[in-house]
């Protein structure tokens, strides 16, 4: 990194930041297809297109004042002079012509004469405009706060990287939801529960005194997508994370986000109070517990000022919580609640929860616990529910909570990370899962009652509103652990600012951005993209099956899986199968977890003629021989699909090899490469299940598809006992 010395002339200064700016811009530019640089990759566009860039665009204007101003102008000189492949004159007044001028109403004159429209933008959005003032031709990046700036920045530049024309621009952009927030399931020995790109970013054993500049990186890949918070520890807590020579460890790190707009939140472990408070219970009626949250608020934001709260897992699979002590989530949560709310923190209480007792259906389980709490909890409290009522499957139903509790926030949690998807090796782009939740209707209120509409608020009158992605992002060069992972982390802060867009559209800016703008490479690509997830979902979970996945670190496939402490921890609880059929009956002749929907969506998931056949053996258990909508008997089918899913990771290696030459060797060939593997690891899913289930009903392979090439015993003898990213 270059460290220039300090010039008490301004202008030379600026000059200097400029130049050493352009050499980082071209240092970075060697380096960048390792994928380090993710989709800030700034490389130059087409001359003739950069000519019209730099016409329309001129002088940049922009103030210096605040940190935020200058990690806006700096990521504006960074971008352009990597986009344009020249540094555009930079000043903080502006002389006149063509001017591309950044600023709120306060930090600059060019822009004070629209306050009362920035004012509806709200504290985070941002106006793009090609506009006249005072008779001068300007492209604008205004908005109320330096943070709506800096998001309009990266906005423009996204722009420019796809070759948007800036001509007649007018885009005014706020978030859809307040509260958008990675969750790190780092520990602070370095490992990462259910991570698959290395070690933790964080490295605690130098914070506080080395910030790495690879925090920097991150923060600005976060604002590039207006990810505002990160909460930096697993949500398997260790106490220690609340200890002073912890927090200031997390202290440094909200330094470095800070300027960014990112808040810190950290994962608090329930028993707190007991295993470093030094008392002799975490019950949430206990007056001392009280006074330890209440003290321990106050500590943290002493060092933190604008610490975001905390997250907490409780009373599931292990972990302590209110019920220890004949207590409800609500007290537990409403608690800590009260420790933060003087400060304006909040507190995100996961409703992944589980009982030591097997239920009937573990699915039914977070709605039997929290929809009798609705309206139990303070206002700064939310409830972070999964998409699904499972655990992050390959598909799954909406949650039913989603509707259920319109007196609570409820907050969306995704997952990133691919634990249940391939890991970092499969190419499964997630925007098409995450679209495909949120656009679910939940018909509480009618038609139109969608999961984006509660999680954003809109449907139930909230505005404390959040959304939370579980990261996989590590110290591996690439962030995620492969090149198309990127995508998802993409995606989801996409669509973390606007649940409504289109997932096929963010595949395409993203992408243009990491690889090329070239319409021969975008539109193939987004092809791959958009297949994914479907080809993942017939090769490992077809027709509605889910939790087939090998014990523990669910690498691979085990239908098999049976026995040990819990039921629900294992695969033949949830398929069910046996020689007559397949599938968990969710019905009310079964478990009856379709009454936790709206009627509507019940008689709809409850009809075995009605329900969609992606979700059949989700809610149905079925015959083998009963008969789908493409007239071929379910087993026939549960094969074909298998099948297909292997085909389309093949179609995926044919659109890929086509594209050598056009994307960068080395990235190229990783991809290629990962490729090869998930093809090998979808023809061990469909051949391990296919031998497993043809184990149990007898039944011959249907016409044309091939045989498993081992007898079951072989797929069963397989042991990974070292897979990555288990949870220990």
């Amino acid at each position: 990194m270059l460290t220039l010395p300090f010039c008490c002339h301004g202008r030379r200064r600026g000059w200097l930041l400029v130049a050493a700016l352009a050499l980082l811009g071209c240092l970075g530019s060697a380096r960048a297809e390792d994928g380090y640089a993710l989709w800030m990759r700034y490389v130059p566009v087409e001359p003739g297109i950069a000519h019209e860039y730099r016409k329309r665009l001129g002088e940049v204007v922009a103030p210096d004042q605040t940190a935020t101003q200058r990690v806006a102008r700096e990521e504006l000189q960074r971008g352009l002079s990597g986009l344009l492949a020249s540094m555009p004159r930079i000043s903080t007044e502006g002389a006149g012509g063509h001017m591309l001028v950044l600023g709120t109403p306060e930090s600059s004159r060019w822009i004070a004469p629209f306050r009362q429209e920035l004012e509806t933008l709200g504290g985070e959005g941002y106006l793009l405009r090609q506009t006249h003032v005072a008779g001068h031709d300007v492209v604008m990046v205004a908005a109320r706060s330096d943070i709506g700036v800096l998001y309009g920045v990266f906005h423009l530049l996204r722009l420019v990287q796809t070759g948007v024309s800036l001509d007649h621009l007018e885009i005014r952009e706020s978030p859809g939801i307040q509260l958008r927030v990675l969750n790190h399931w780092d520990d602070l020995d370095g490992h990462v529960e259910r991570g698959y790109a290395g070690g933790s970013l964080w490295d605690w054993h130098t914070l506080p005194d080395w910030q790495d500049p690879r925090y920097t990186d991150y923060a600005r890949a976060n604002a590039s997508l207006g990810i505002n918070g990160t909460v930096l520890n697993n949500v398997n807590a260790n106490a220690l994370s609340l200890t002073p020579a912890y927090l200031a460890k997390a202290a440094a790190l909200a330094d470095v986000f800070r300027p960014y707009g990112i808040r810190v939140y950290l994962s608090a472990r329930f028993s707190a109070p007991i295993e470093i408070g030094g008392l002799r219970t975490a019950d949430p009626f206990d007056a001392d517990v009280q006074r330890w949250w209440r003290e321990k608020a106050d500590e943290i934001y002493a060092l933190i000022p604008d610490f975001g709260g905390f997250l907490v897992k409780a009373n599931s699979e292990g972990q302590p919580g209110p019920q220890d002590y004949g207590r409800s989530h609500a007290d537990g949560a409403n608690l800590l609640g009260d420790a933060l709310a003087p400060h304006g923190g909040v507190v995100m209480w996961r409703a992944f929860v589980y009982a030591h007792d097997v239920p009937e259906d573990r699915a039914k389980q977070a709605y039997s616990e929290f929809a009798g709490l609705d309206g139990a909890f303070r206002p700064n409290v939310l409830l972070q529910v999964k998409n699904g009522p499972i655990d992050f499957q390959p598909r799954e139903p909406f949650h039913p909570l989603f509707g259920a509790m319109p007196r609570t926030p409820l907050m969306m949690e995704f997952q990133i990370t691919k634990e249940y998807l391939g890991f970092a090796t499969h190419l499964v782009y997630l925007g098409s899962l995450y679209e495909e939740a949120l656009n679910a209707d939940t018909h509480v209120n009618g038609e139109g009652s969608t999961v984006a509409r509660v999680v954003d608020g809109s449907l139930d009158g909230h505005t404390l509103t959040g959304i939370a992605g579980v990261a996989n992002i590590g110290n591996s060069r690439t962030w995620s652990g492969s090149h198309f992972d990127q995508a998802n982390w993409y995606a989801f802060g996409r669509l973390a600012w606007n649940p409504r867009q289109s997932a096929r559209d963010i595949a395409a800016e993203w992408a243009a951005m990491t690889f090329s703008p070239d319409s021969e490479v975008v539109r193939p690509v987004v092809e791959m993209m958009m297949a994914s997830r479907e080809a993942a979902v017939d090769y490992m979970t077809p027709l509605g099956l889910h939790h087939v996945m090998a014990r523990g670190h669910h690498y691979g496939p085990g239908p098999w899986v049976d026995g040990g402490p819990r039921a629900d921890w294992t695969s033949v609880y949830y398929h069910r199968a046996d020689r007559n059929g397949i599938g968990f009956d969710r019905t009310r002749h079964g478990s009856n977890a379709v009454s936790q929907y709206a009627p509507a969506v019940a008689r709809r998931f409850g009809d075995v003629a009605r329900v969609p056949e992606s979700l059949l053996l989700w809610f149905h258990h079925v015959p083998w021989d009963h008969r789908l909508r493409s007239g071929r008997p379910l087993w026939d089918e549960l094969v074909h699909h298998y099948t297909r899913g292997v085909r389309q990771v093949q179609t995926m290696q044919a659109t890929w090899d086509s594209l050598q030459g056009r994307v960068d060797a080395p990235r190229h060939r990783q991809v290629a490469a990962f490729l090869r593997i998930q093809e090998n690891e979808a023809q061990w899913w469909r051949d391990a299940s296919v031998a497993y289930f043809q184990s149990l009903n007898g039944r011959p392979m249907p016409d044309g598809e091939a045989p498993p090439p081992h007898p079951l015993a072989y797929y069963q003898s397989l042991q990974f006992p070292f897979a990555p990213g288990d949870g220990r």
